[in-house]
């Protein structure tokens, strides 16, 4: 599990498309929306924001989906 990543981090996740690369932005503990998608995050229950590396997109991933790269 990822729950020590930290912004600036290099992380990679699986999609449908293979794995995908980005960079941590943020630790999200609150509620919130990106691109429309409601991202149901917590205190108790984090979840990421990522920066993709090919499409520059944000995205909402929750801990254990996340892999930390050097």
């Amino acid at each position: 599990m990822a729950k020590d990543l930290h912004k600036g981090d290099h992380v990679e996740w699986e999609t449908s498309q293979g794995k995908t690369r980005g960079v941590v932005e943020k630790k999200q503990t609150s509620p919130t929306h990106i691109k429309g998608h409601k991202v149901a995050a917590s205190k108790d229950d984090p979840q990421f924001i990522v920066k993709s590396e090919k499409s520059g997109k944000k995205a909402a991933h929750k801990p254990e989906a996340l892999r930390k790269t050097s």
